[in-house]
Order: structure tokens, then C-alpha cells, then sequence
């Protein structure tokens, strides 16, 4: 298992991404835009691979004060190798008395995970490596 990705949510994406890329030298993949959620990403990769950013938006997020946890740190993504792998450890971990947050699934960006708050009540998420390249 490796840490695959920490996603972040972002006001400005945009100028997020210049951010990573310019300074850090992280290479930033193609956008992704979900129209019907009108959620936009991005997958940021080092040169010398790792754990990737993913940077992530929903503009009207940015209008709820309520929403304060929308902006920073969102979760971060574990791989576990397959989709087999997936789905068996979030019935172990539903099993064990962890809340599932996201059901097994394959994302609009190509990702198969789920979601499962852990005893701090932070998101985990696992996924497959390799599906959103």
C-alpha cells in the first residue's frame, strides 16, 4: 500500500496549480470538469513520482460560510492495488464499526474507491492506481 493522492479544496484552482507547478516543479495533468457538479480538478504529479495533489473546486462552495471545510485539505487516498482490494476492506472496515462515507465506485475522473471516516473522523480514501493517469 502507498499514499496515493491528498486532495485539496481550492478557491482558485487556477492559481493553486501555477503554485505547485512553478515552485515545486509538479506537473500538472489535464483538467477535469464535471458539468452536472460543476466540480473541476486537477492531478498534480512530481517528476520523481510519489503521492500526487489532487486540487479541486466547486465555485459555489466559496459562497458557504458554513462550508469552511471546503477549502484546505479534503482527504487524502491510500492505494490498495485493485478493485477486489477496495471493496474487501471497505466491508472489513464497515464490519469493524468505521462509517462508510462513499460506497465502491468508479469516479467521474476514473478513480475506483471509497470513502470511510476514521476514528478522528477524518476522510480516507482508497483507490486503484493507475486509473486516472
Amino acid at each position: 500500500m502507498k499514499i496515493d493522492h491528498l486532495a485539496i479544496w481550492a478557491d482558485d484552482i487556477e492559481s493553486l496549480r501555477e503554485f505547485y507547478t512553478k515552485y515545486f516543479g509538479f506537473v500538472s495533468g489535464e483538467k477535469y470538469h464535471n458539468p452536472r457538479k460543476n466540480f473541476s480538478s486537477y492531478f498534480l504529479s512530481a517528476e520523481e513520482g510519489g503521492a500526487r495533489i489532487e486540487l479541486m473546486n466547486i465555485p459555489a462552495m466559496a459562497d458557504r460560510h458554513e462550508g469552511a471545510d471546503m477549502i484546505g485539505l479534503a482527504h487524502f487516498a491510500i492505494s490498495v492495488g485493485s478493485k477486489e482490494n477496495v471493496d474487501t476492506l471497505t466491508e472489513t472496515l464497515r464490519k469493524d464499526g468505521y462509517t462508510v462515507l462513499g460506497e465502491p465506485r468508479t469516479t467521474g475522473d476514473g478513480c475506483y474507491e471509497s470513502a470511510v471516516a476514521y476514528p478522528e473522523g477524518n476522510r480516507v480514501s482508497r483507490n486503484l492506481v493507475g486509473i486516472n493517469l
